[in-house]
């Protein structure tokens, strides 16, 4: 699943390609996403013009002139492909790059005014479009998201006040999105090698030290990723249609059995599984 990395630069890349372009046509090929896809989107969105794309955690939001919102969300697997009109399977200009997209998946086309469509290709169907209005951050599923981790909310006190009485390990702390927003397993893995923290400590023990931590190597790993084109693991690729690099920086993340590089560490890196994830430590220098 694309975590907030990998959303910031699909964000990054729409607003290059599509921003004030006018959608003239919404096709919808298969509503049954995750949730069903409104069946009235075409008729609300067609003639709107898309004045901006942000992110919220791990969402895509398209604002238009109105005051609806259009919420996405690319579950495990779904990917946004922008295809020069009369070309039909060349999506060289988008965020993913494929020779051939398999038209079986390509749930939703979106067709632009400046000879561009947007098409959503889904194969697992976990994904979902949904429309929001005004106040779209009071709505659900954003409502009930944690602050984004490079914002001022989350800080020393937020932490201390979130963690008290719990009893969880680290490694769900930051995976929990009502908690923080954007953080999956991949990165959740890189940010607790940064911290020295084993992924199974309780935060019940976390002291004033490690809160620390966790609060500036979340933003130092998030950035690296981006600057880096986010980690292309499986079908990830940046705008470009090149693969993302992030992943030939990664620390723990897959490296299991290979001698830790922190220096003067000597330890080997393990796997194990934390509610039902694959977790990667080292039991040497995280603690």
């Amino acid at each position: 699943m694309p975590e907030l990395p990998e959303i910031e630069i699909l964000k990054k890349s729409l607003n290059q390609n599509i921003k004030s372009a006018k959608i003239t046509k919404i096709k919808i090929n298969n509503r049954n996403l995750r949730y069903k896809v409104p069946i009235n989107i075409n008729k609300i969105l067609t003639g709107q013009i898309i004045k901006n794309i942000s992110r919220v955690a791990k969402y895509l939001i398209f604002h238009f002139n109105s005051e609806k919102k259009l919420l996405i969300h690319l579950g495990m697997s779904g990917t946004i492909h922008l295809i020069k009109e009369k070309n039909k399977i060349n999506t060289n200009i988008s965020f993913y790059y494929s020779s051939d997209l398999p038209e079986k998946h390509n749930h939703i086309e979106i067709k632009l005014n400046n000879k561009l469509k947007l098409v959503y290709n889904d194969p697992r169907r976990f994904g979902y479009f949904k429309l929001l209005t005004k106040n779209f951050i009071n709505e659900n599923p954003l409502n009930n998201l944690g602050p984004e981790p490079f914002s001022s909310s989350f800080n020393f006190f937020y932490i201390k006040k979130f963690i008290k009485n719990k009893k969880i390990n680290v490694k769900n702390l930051l995976m929990n999105q009502k908690f923080v927003g954007g953080i999956g397993n991949i990165y959740a893995n890189e940010i607790l090698f940064y911290c020295h923290l084993n992924p199974l400590k309780s935060i019940s023990k976390l002291n004033d030290k490690n809160i620390l931590a966790i609060i500036k190597n979340t933003k130092i790993v998030l950035k690296k990723a981006i600057f880096f084109g986010g980690s292309s693991i499986k079908n990830f690729k940046k705008t470009n249609g090149k693969i993302g690099n992030f992943q030939q920086k990664f620390k723990v993340y897959g490296k299991q059995n290979s001698l830790c590089d922190r220096i003067k560490c000597n330890g080997v890196l393990k796997k194990i599984t934390i509610s039902n994830r694959a977790s990667f430590f080292c039991s040497e220098c995280q603690n």
